[in-house]
């Protein structure tokens, strides 16, 4: 918010919880890279260079092993990367050599795009070690950009307030969820404009059955950070929740696939359930199972559902990770 107030309230006003598929392309396709000019050419030791389907091992997963590397998935035609791309090679450039950026051009080189299960442009995907830990979509401010590259390099000006996350994330993962909420809450005092913070207590909100405030938390975050990856993630998870009630019994779908293992629907039907239910392994198996057996039964419609399912998890999520890897193996074996 450009007046600096606090969304969530004045101190001592703000939640106190209690506990009890494709991309869309234009006819035509500009001739220019996402500068709007030409595609930035790579010098000798530069941190942003282009690459291809068959450099992005060396390029990317071998060199995120020495620091971390940007992957921006780009097209000629797609106005936003043209907004995105100067920004975000000023903001990786400023971080001297701390961060490298890569760019890929999704019309020459659409098969790692698919593999990462990207279905809109830009996107920008954070590699170390070798795997994918962080990410975004969209045009999205400098500010943004500079947060998310020291968060993704790991030091910087918010160092306490990632600290205080990974605190908040320990508390829940302990079961201590009152802790967890009075951490997000205090962050939301002291920054009310964090993201992270408000999707973290927002999810607790609705894991506790509190829909309705939940939804107000996320309705609080500042307009340029509703498409943050953490508050789309909780708004995903609350929509797919929505959607498997209306599934029916999960004990009824169970007895179906065992009178008959290609019963898809109720394979399709069950995995929305046990996602519902906080089982994403056994969610994502399901919707692998119906992929290997028949890719094209109702539309892809198996791939889409477990790109929704990547959306609500999270890009860093541990059960996205596995399961991108088996749909990989699943695709491109």
């Amino acid at each position: 918010m450009s007046n600096g107030q606090n969304p969530y309230g004045t101190a001592g006003g703000g939640y106190t919880v209690q506990f009890g598929g494709e991309y869309a392309r234009p006819a035509a396709a500009s001739p220019n890279g996402p500068a709007g000019d030409t595609v930035l050419a790579s010098a000798p030791g530069d941190v942003i260079k282009d690459t291809t389907t068959a450099a992005f091992a060396a390029d990317v997963i071998r060199e995120s092993r020495q620091q971390p590397v940007l992957v921006d998935f780009w097209a000629p035609w797609c106005g936003p990367c043209k907004q995105l791309t100067p920004a975000l090679e000023k903001a990786v450039r400023a971080a001297g050599g701390k961060v490298k950026l890569v760019k890929m051009n999704i019309d020459e080189h659409p098969s790692i795009a698919g593999q990462l299960g990207i279905q809109s442009i830009p996107a920008v995907i954070a590699f170390k070690d070798g795997q994918p830990v962080d990410g975004f979509m969209g045009a999205i401010p400098e500010s943004q950009i500079t947060e998310f590259l020291k968060r993704v390099i790991g030091k910087g000006a918010g160092a306490e307030i990632a600290d205080a996350l990974a605190a908040a994330t320990e508390a829940r993962a302990a079961g201590d969820v009152q802790t967890a909420a009075d951490i997000y809450s205090a962050l939301l005092e002291q920054a009310p404009d964090n993201a992270d913070a408000a999707a973290g207590l927002a999810d607790l909100l609705f894991e506790t059955g509190d829909e309705e405030t939940a939804g107000a938390v996320l309705d609080r975050v500042p307009e340029d950070k509703q498409d943050a990856p953490a508050v789309a993630a909780v708004r995903a998870k609350m929509k797919l929740a929505e959607e498997a009630a209306a599934l029916g019994n999960p004990a009824e779908l169970e007895a179906r696939l065992a009178r008959d293992p290609k019963d898809h629907q109720a394979r399709f039907d069950l995995a929305a359930i046990r996602n519902a239910q906080g089982n994403r392994t056994e969610a994502a198996d399901h919707l692998l199972a119906i992929i290997k057996a028949d890719r094209n039964w109702r539309d892809d419609a198996a791939r889409q559902q477990l790109l929704k399912f990547f959306d609500a998890w999270g890009m860093t999520d541990e059960a996205t990770l596995a399961s991108r890897r088996k749909l990989s193996s699943i695709l491109f074996s």
